[in-house]
């Protein structure tokens, strides 16, 4: 593994030279590309950091400061400036070290054009048209477009383009959507243009906050024209009445009615982060977005919502007063300041979590769909043959494998506080799991983890070499040779699996670990790891193929753990396999019924008071199962 090169010395400060001031700092390349820019509340303890030891910082970072040859900085009075300062930066040269959140599609927004002289209500993904009042954004643009023809019902206001309004105020003959009765602007010839606006004031009113003046103006003439025996009137406005109700009732109610709020939702793993913000405006939900990202290792949760609040706001877009987080950012004061700043007159923002009710509710929503978006962009990457092709030829490459791995295979080891070991073997092939191929081990004895790694690599090595002895072909995908196995685990674990493979004289398969912290990739006999650029796709395969293996051999292990117990109440009489398969049915787990009372296992159907007691002196015998249950649980709800 090649050495990171020190050329630190070439761009680094004198320490008294650095200033102890807030600020934004920046590194720059020999040809004056802008790589990272980051912000300080000291700028002298914050750089220093970046000439430690090369062995002591991250790995993304080391790769930055390899291309660097020239660091600069600015000075400012307040951590808000920094703030403001960084954004702006970060925005105009767009550095490739800087995480940056970006949508993960453009979305349909409903404009209108105040600055026109007669506005008109359109649907757009420009969001840049000067002077338009934006509302939105809609996650599916058949919906909006079902939107704009309630809203020009219940608001007849002006759809025709520009060159034909034009064309129609100076020869005085309306357009032809005028003719037609499908535009109802000063066109027409059946308005005059104040009347008009008055008109696109009354839309944005109620697409702005859901106001129900509208429909109560609405109502009230109805019921006035048809008193008057106006019936061709009323039955236009009962038209009208009836759109607007059908347009609030399509804005789904969240909060109450005179909240105005944003609710951002995250979600993120080890590689990836998605964000979900739903838009509230009058208590009802006028917009959602979505952002996604691939993260590196010192990015935390945080420092990427303070980034994705600063992008929701760009574009002079308006912050509303509230703003509801799953946890608040980084520079939380400060944040509130800039946002503060982009409102009118300088109104009230606060950034906040949401503890109970409704917004807490809401506040889950959102991290939900964060969660979906984040879900259905690894499938997607996932699917794509491109950036599989990519991943296993980037994989040769890295490990200096003759071949691409078509065939991997990955083993990982799974028990509770050293009892009940398992092993789980996944398989993947193009870059797909192979799950007919997967299989399960069960481990007697072992001395630790790096044994068990050690005892089922040269189970699988035997495997392999009896099929050679034979001379048979393949008669099942788990016959098939691997190019690359994968361990779970660090440089001991490669080592005893090298050890297994060693003794069964196997020289043509790769093989490598995963360490779960860094996710570096370590060769057997090579002092330095393997480390793979954090948006690489053969990371991203790598990381798929070792959690698959890592979930595969959790699921095993509480499926032994399970027909344990159930072997121990079998015992009991009267508790025979069926009653018993009912039991743990009703509890719905082996560690919830270990934790019943005698009273609720005794309420179990088909459950009497003696075999209830029987049932729980036999659970509670063992202290000891008890600490390994609950050490269970604890490790399924950070699976979860």
């Amino acid at each position: 593994m090649t050495e990171v090169p020190d050329n630190r010395d070439s761009f680094r400060p004198a320490q008294g030279e650095i200033p102890t001031s807030p600020g934004v700092y920046r590194f720059s390349d020999r040809h004056g590309r802008v790589l990272y820019i980051g912000k300080a509340k000291n700028l002298r303890a914050r750089l220093a950091n970046y000439f430690q030891p090369l062995r002591s910082i991250q790995p993304r970072t080391q790769r930055m400061l390899a291309l660097a040859a020239r660091l600069d900085w600015t000075v400012v009075a307040t951590d808000t400036e920094s703030l403001v300062l960084e954004h702006t930066w970060i925005t105009e040269f767009k550095p490739p070290f800087n995480v940056q959140f970006k949508d993960d599609k453009t979305y349909p927004y409903l404009a209108v054009t105040l600055r026109e002289e007669a506005p008109r209500l359109l649907i757009t993904r420009n969001e840049k048209i000067k002077g338009a009042r934006y509302f939105g954004p809609y996650p599916k643009v058949w919906l909006v477009r079902e939107m704009t023809a309630l809203l020009q019902q219940a608001f007849p206001i002006r759809t025709c383009n520009d060159a034909d309004y034009r064309r129609a105020m100076q020869s005085g003959r309306p357009c032809l959507a005028g003719q037609i009765g499908r535009c109802h602007g000063p066109c027409s010839g059946k308005m005059t243009i104040e009347a008009h606006r008055e008109r696109v004031t009354e839309l944005v009113a109620f697409l702005a906050g859901g106001d129900d003046s509208t429909l109560k103006q609405l109502q009230r003439g109805m019921r006035d024209a048809a008193a008057e025996q106006r019936y061709e009137d009323a039955a236009r406005l009962r038209d009208q009445v009836a759109a607007v109700q059908h347009v609030m009732e399509r804005n789904s109610v969240a909060l109450g009615h005179d909240v105005d709020a944003d609710v951002f939702g995250l979600k993120h793993d080890d590689l990836s982060a998605a964000a979900h913000q739903f838009i509230i405006r009058g208590g009802r939900i006028r917009g959602e977005r979505s952002w996604l990202v691939d993260v590196e290792l010192d990015d935390s949760p945080n420092a990427l919502l303070e980034q994705v609040i600063q992008s929701a706001y760009e574009d002079d877009r308006e912050p509303p007063p509230q703003i509801l987080v799953p946890m608040l950012p980084d520079n939380s004061d400060a944040l509130e300041k800039v946002l503060r700043a982009r409102r009118p007159r300088g109104g009230r923002v606060r950034v906040q979590i949401p503890e109970r009710g409704d917004k807490a509710a809401l506040m889950d929503r959102a991290t939900l769909n964060a969660g979906e978006h984040l879900l259905r962009y690894k499938l997607k990457r996932a699917a794509d043959i491109s950036a599989r092709t990519d991943a296993l030829a980037e994989l040769q490459q890295s490990l200096g494998m003759a071949e691409p791995p078509l065939r991997i295979e990955c083993i990982d080891v799974s028990h509770l506080q050293g009892t009940g070991v398992v092993a789980s073997l996944v398989v993947f092939e193009d870059g797909l799991p192979a799950k007919g191929a997967y299989r399960k081990y069960r481990i007697e004895e072992t001395t630790d983890d790096t044994d068990s790694i050690y005892q089922v690599v040269l189970r699988r090595a035997i495997q392999l070499n009896q099929l050679v002895e034979s001379g048979a072909l393949p008669d099942g995908r788990y016959r098939d040779r691997p190019q690359l196995l994968i361990v779970d685990g660090g440089a001991p674990q490669v080592a005893a699996a090298q050890r297994a493979l060693d003794e069964a004289g196997i020289t043509d398969i790769a093989l490598t670990g995963v360490a779960k912290r860094l996710e570096e990739l370590w060769l057997p006999d090579d002092p330095f790891p393997v480390v793979l650029p954090r948006a690489s796709e053969a990371l991203f395969l790598v990381q798929r193929v070792r959690d698959e293996a890592h979930r595969f051999a959790i699921t095993f292990q509480r499926q032994r753990r399970s027909t344990a117990i159930a072997s121990q109440l079998s015992e009991i009489p009267g508790l025979g396999p069926k009653r018993v398969q009912a039991l743990l049915k009703h509890f719905g787990s082996v560690s919830r019924l270990r934790e019943a009372s005698l009273s609720e296992i005794s309420s179990a159907p088909g459950v009497g008071p003696q075999l209830a007691e029987l049932i729980h002196d036999r659970l509670t015998k063992n202290a000891a199962n008890d600490k390994l249950d609950r050490s269970e649980e604890l490790s399924q709800a950070r699976e979860e």
